[in-house]
């Protein structure tokens, strides 16, 4: 009765299924993977939000497949604000960066057709890739610090047969590190020669604490006008603003004029057949991204202090390591490979009460490796890392 496409196994994992036992039990968590900002204490401008959202304009519906031209012009200036020179004409207003990813898999790849994604990454591809039918082919990151691609990994994938576009996440999610500039001639050298488009996801953009000096120069900076290759880069509300419930995000195509402005006309095409972006959002876009100084400044305190108590008290124990990172929501923690990432994170629960995402999750390529989020209240946050070392340092004195 169903499509194949869609035969998913929805029975829980181990670690859903301990998490759903505790919360019938009414056994305390502290959720140390809690990615959604309206549940992390932050004091956001209500009034002037609420204003916003309340502009009469928003009775009347006139549809605009690529998205009113008064909310594209708020994007474009968002972008010239941080010297990214970017036309109105040139977005297309999503309801979600997920929705933009949906539209790109449908422009750019038939049934059976091979997209690169890197790894470890964001689990969201997987399923967005079966949902429209269309192969994966996964690139490793590089540890090098010039670079974030493996060259080698990425021509391996890039042999894959029918690959039609390569996505990259910047700063990665979860490796929080920046593309750089020698990545884009690899980028290039490899697309260019495939024919293949590049889709840049930077909705983390914003949020860099490169505690180490590592970026600088040596980044690529924003692809939204990138004029090489025909490329399509996303961002939205969800991160920028932390209001993921306002659900509007948006696709910059740029590249050779040819090809960025047929892309553009059959994104129309595709975007007029579902007119998902609501009304009042877009009547408020320009009031709600002058709000996003006031907003951010909370969040990039907030991932600050949590990422600093991490590495401090991280550092007190043998064995472990925050890997380094430059940006982003989440921190990755080096754990011994003495257990699977499941078992720790199970442990984890099962003792201390503590929620941590295991890696593979996010495609790491081998055991080692916990994945937490770094947007929990500062008190919340160090009581669960204290609570999560606290079992590793159990368990491996117990071994």
């Amino acid at each position: 009765m169903f499509a194949g496409r869609t035969a998913w196994n929805l029975s829980p994992n181990r670690l859903t299924a301990l998490l759903d036992s505790r919360r019938a039990a009414g056994l305390p968590l502290i959720d140390l993977t809690q990615t959604n900002p309206t549940r992390c204490g932050f004091h956001y401008p209500e009034a002037e939000i609420l204003r916003a959202l309340g502009d009469r304009q928003s009775l009347v519906y006139e549809p605009s497949p690529r998205g009113l031209v008064e909310a594209r012009r708020a994007v474009a200036e968002q972008y010239r604000s941080r010297g990214v020179s970017v036309a109105p004409e040139s977005l297309v207003l999503t309801a979600s960066t997920s929705e933009a990813y949906a539209f790109l898999f449908r422009l750019l790849a038939d049934p059976g057709d091979t997209l690169l994604v890197p790894a470890p990454c964001y689990p969201l591809f997987d399923l967005l890739a079966q949902i429209h039918d269309v192969a994966l082919a996964h690139y490793e990151l590089s540890a090098d610090a010039d670079r974030t691609i493996d060259p080698s990994s990425l021509a391996r994938a890039a042999a894959t047969g029918g690959a039609r576009a390569m996505i990259v996440v910047s700063p990665g999610n979860p490796t929080g590190r920046y593309l750089r500039r020698r990545d884009l001639e690899t980028i290039a050298e490899v697309c260019a020669g495939r024919q293949m488009a590049l889709i840049c996801d930077e909705v983390f953009g914003d949020y860099d604490f490169d505690e180490a000096g590592a970026g600088g120069s040596a980044r690529a900076g924003s692809l939204a006008s990138h004029p090489d290759l025909l490329t399509f880069t996303l961002d939205g509300l969800s991160k920028m603003l932390a209001l993921p419930q306002l659900k509007l995000g948006w696709i910059a195509a740029s590249g050779p004029a040819p090809l960025s402005a047929g892309a553009l006309e059959r994104l129309e095409v595709i975007a007029d057949t579902y007119l998902s972006v609501n009304t009042p959002v877009q009547h408020a876009l320009s009031a709600l991204l002058a709000l996003r100084p006031a907003i951010q400044e909370q969040v990039m305190a907030r991932l600050k202090t949590n990422r600093a108590e991490l590495m401090h008290r991280v550092a007190r124990v043998e064995g472990l390591r925050v890997i380094p990172a430059e940006g982003g929501w989440q921190s990755i923690l080096e754990v011994p490979s003495t257990r699977t990432d499941e078992a720790w994170a199970l442990e984890i629960l099962s003792r201390e009460g503590v929620l941590a995402h295991p890696g593979y999750f996010f495609d790491f390529a081998g055991e080692g490796h916990l994945v937490i989020s770094l947007l929990p209240p500062p008190d919340v946050f160090v009581e669960g890392v204290d609570r999560m070392l606290r079992c590793i340092r159990g368990c491996l004195d117990e071994a």
